[in-house]
């Protein structure tokens, strides 16, 4: 197959443009800080706050990491029931626009969120994250359908860059809101609030400028006599899965992502909130803290992208998980307070976070075989890294409650990024030997 127009590449790299100011806002900076806010008590010397919900009693980290971990579970049971009718219908830019704009309106909704309605603000925010995952399912599975093998590593670079670029941009609005919310007669409080709409309709917006730009997908398969859209995708579903059991370069390779990325994930989504109450950074530092690796990221998937032209894809990957095990032991000896130190681990995680999360992707697509059924294909990508993320934020959450620190949930995501390794390098060593044995 050929890649297709420059026209096309650029308007599918642009949905990373518009969903990653989620990844960046809502996940990463001004609503894990807020969050912390407005259910902590408000003293900086106490780093486990409780609140309560439905009649029981949270640490609100804890609480908080539940929530995104049934978020999580509710996307990974329905996403290869998604992916496969949309693969029988052909109708993937449907699908993509529902989650897009279902995510956009729940972060928009995030503005009336304050201390007085935490369950209404849990609701907005796992349905924003039902959105924004689900949305990439459809998404990632264009990858194969308008790339060639050759140029998928760049291409999936260029979509990682694109977004680290536009929610960087989008961040630095959101963080003069923030900074200075006196210069527009606003609280600290109101300006998260109005970052919140903001992403919202930036990834509403410009992801209308993607789906114009994206083909239209081609039916994979016709549905049977007297079957049903539900009948069907989960024998689309069981197809694909025999399909795999005997590709096992590709089955071990997705253990190994599983746990790596259960790792990988896990630090993403607990990093603020782990600065902010068992480090006692302060807000503003842990937002400059993840611009630098939002910015410190574009160079960072380009330059693992060229490491795996030159080592492989494997070897590549190998030596990124390894540079997670040692960040994840510093992360843990951090000293409290230790804002320079903070700054100097972030730019270590944004130099490899693009780069794993685009390979990864990449690689995946490269050891799929020949199909139309792309998008099933990557439903099972992503219910691999949907569980993957229930696991390790639930650990971490229910490891913090039960040790009562955050700091051993991280050493903890250490025994995962080990396990990921070893399997990566069953995934090689397999790789090799098929390879002699076809030569």
């Amino acid at each position: 197959m050929k890649t297709a127009s420059q026209k096309v590449i650029t308007g599918w790299a642009m949905y990373d443009w518009a969903n990653s100011v989620y990844s960046l806002v809502i996940t990463s900076t001004i609503f894990p800080a807020y969050y912390e806010a407005v259910t902590g008590d408000g003293n900086d010397a106490t780093s486990n706050d409780t609140v309560h919900l439905f009649g029981r009693e949270f640490v609100n980290t804890s609480l908080y990491n539940y929530a995104l971990a049934f978020a999580f579970l509710v996307v990974a049971i329905m996403s290869p029931l998604l992916s496969s009718i949309a693969d029988y219908k052909g109708n993937k830019k449907t699908f993509l626009f529902f989650f897009c704009t279902m995510g956009s309106i729940a972060c928009s909704a995030l503005y009336f969120f304050d201390s007085h309605n935490l369950a209404y603000g849990l609701a907005c925010m796992i349905i924003a994250c039902i959105g924004f995952w689900s949305s990439l399912v459809f998404y990632n599975s264009f990858l194969p359908e308008i790339a060639a093998p050759e140029d998928r590593d760049r291409v999936s670079a260029k979509g990682y860059a694109l977004g680290y670029i536009g929610s960087v941009i989008l961040q630095v609005i959101c963080f003069v809101f923030v900074l200075v919310p006196d210069k527009f007669g606003i609280t600290t409080g109101k300006a998260s609030q109005i970052s919140f709409l903001l992403v919202g309709i930036w990834w509403w917006g410009f992801g209308q400028f993607s789906l114009n730009r994206l083909p239209k997908s081609q039916p994979a398969g016709l549905l049977s006599a007297g079957g049903s859209l539900l009948t069907n995708g989960y024998k689309e579903l069981r197809k694909v899965w025999k399909q795999l059991t005997h590709l096992p370069v590709l089955k071990r390779y997705l253990g190994a992502f599983f746990f790596y990325n259960m790792g990988v994930q896990t630090v993403m989504l607990a990093a603020t909130l782990y600065g902010k109450s068992e480090l006692n950074i302060p807000t503003t530092n842990l937002i400059i803290s993840i611009l630098i690796i939002q910015v410190v990221a574009i160079p960072g998937a380009y330059l693992i992208a060229r490491l795996s032209e030159k080592l492989g894809n494997f070897n590549a990957l190998m030596i990124t998980v390894v540079l997670w095990i040692f960040m994840c032991i510093i992360g843990y000896l951090l000293p409290r307070n230790g804002i320079y130190e903070f700054y100097a681990l972030a730019t270590l995680v944004g130099f490899v976070m693009g780069g794993i999360q685009s390979l990864s992707r990449s690689t995946y697509a490269k050891l799929m075989p020949e199909t139309r059924d792309t998008t099933s294909f990557f439903s099972f990508y992503d219910v691999t890294e949907k569980i993957a993320i229930v696991i390790g934020t639930f650990s971490f959450g229910y490891i913090n409650e039960a040790t009562k620190s955050q700091r051993n949930s991280v050493l903890a995501l250490v025994v995962f990024f080990v396990i990921g390794l070893a399997l990566l390098i069953f995934a090689a060593s397999t790789q090799r030997k098929l390879a002699k044995q076809t030569a």
